[in-house]
């Protein structure tokens, strides 16, 4: 007689027990409820960590006029213990020298003392960041006031009045990101048998046409952001395109868990630190220096540029987008008998011979 594999009451001995929920369906929907628990925790610790409480790291300065007195000397010393932070200063020649590195994004503010040494102006640039700008002009004057120095201040290149928080930027490549891959996980599931080259031309298709719908809603519909509009639909096509290619990539290498990296790098560490919420110099150093190498940062970075520093767009962003975009391609071009997508070429077809015997 056969010796059954159950105890007296005719269930699987532990390790039988663990083998059948190991091939139940409970077990990947209990794998799936902790990783969606542990997704939680880090998604609303990264953006905590990142956005609640924005503190200056470092914030880059021009300086003109008689700043090297002992009363410039003083309130820039003075302005580094109130912020609780380091005033990295730009010497210049010109208020106009020093207003170009404004439109360069080389420096957040200028200040000028004037050479009776009881008034100064600083000059803030509320599109290089708003809240940098609105922390330097909450400060500025009241540690010029304890220093018995009159300190104007003006926005030199204020935001636009639909966007007088500066987050719309933030929002439409937020918006690019994110439909970006969802775009490629309803692919991978509803036009699963899409050849390589047809998955990456329809990920072209969808970006292409979703950048132009997020463009038109938020500049022609809601007139939120007037935008240099064919500048700044190629950037959310670009940046929702490489997005696409990233889970594209992921669902290559990792398959059904893809979704585990590309949420980990694009919304959990990505747009915590794009600097499109919370400015570069507010944000937490690591945070500060990676954003930057990331699609979603570069996005912003693009698209901040084109719409308040029109004329001095800088190639970093896009190399960054291009980067992502052709290591995505070719990882997934090299590996692409690994997607779990694709068909299957047809038997080919008989020809005049084979019929005819």
């Amino acid at each position: 007689m056969a010796h059954t594999s159950q105890d007296a009451e005719g269930r699987p001995p532990g390790g039988g027990r663990w083998s059948a929920f190991r091939q139940s369906p409970f077990w990947p929907a209990t794998v799936l409820v902790l990783i969606l628990a542990a997704a939680a925790g880090l998604f609303a610790g990264s953006y905590t960590y990142s956005m609640a409480n924005p503190t200056p790291r470092l914030i880059p300065t021009a300086v003109v006029g008689s700043y090297q007195e002992a009363g410039g000397r003083e309130f820039l010393y003075g302005l580094e213990k109130a912020l609780d932070t380091s005033v990295r200063v730009h010497p210049y020649e010109s208020r106009a020298a020093a207003r170009e590195a404004i439109e360069q994004q080389e420096v957040f503010a200028v200040f000028e003392l004037h050479d009776d040494g009881r008034d100064a102006a600083l000059d803030v640039s509320g599109a290089s960041g708003a809240s940098v700008a609105e922390l330097l002009a909450q400060t500025a004057p009241a540690v010029g006031k304890k220093l018995g120095v009159h300190v104007t201040v003006r926005d030199v290149n204020p935001l636009q009045e639909g966007d007088p928080r500066g987050l719309a930027i933030f929002y439409i490549s937020l918006a690019a990101v994110i439909i970006g891959f969802v775009g490629a996980i309803q692919l991978s599931v509803h036009a699963r048998a899409l050849t390589p080259l047809e998955r990456i031309l329809f990920t072209v298709a969808y970006a292409l046409l979703g950048g132009f719908v997020i463009a038109a809603a938020v500049d022609w519909l809601l007139g939120a952001l007037d935008l240099p509009f064919a500048e700044s639909w190629l950037i959310l096509a670009l940046t929702m395109f490489v997005s696409g290619m990233v889970f594209t990539m992921f669902n290559t290498l990792f398959g059904r868990w893809a979704m585990l990296p590309t949420w980990g790098l694009m919304v959990i560490i990505g747009n915590p630190s794009s600097g499109g919420a919370v400015s570069w110099p507010l944000l937490p150093s690591p945070l500060g220096v990676i954003g930057r190498w990331l699609p979603p940062g570069a996005s912003v970075n693009a698209q901040h540029t084109a719409v308040y520093f029109q004329g001095h767009q800088h190639a970093f962003p896009f190399l960054v987008l291009g980067g992502w975009a052709l290591l995505s391609c070719t990882v997934f071009w090299v590996w692409r008998h690994r997607h779990p997508g694709g068909r299957e070429k047809g038997p080919p077809e008989p020809g005049p011979e084979a019929a005819a015997s």
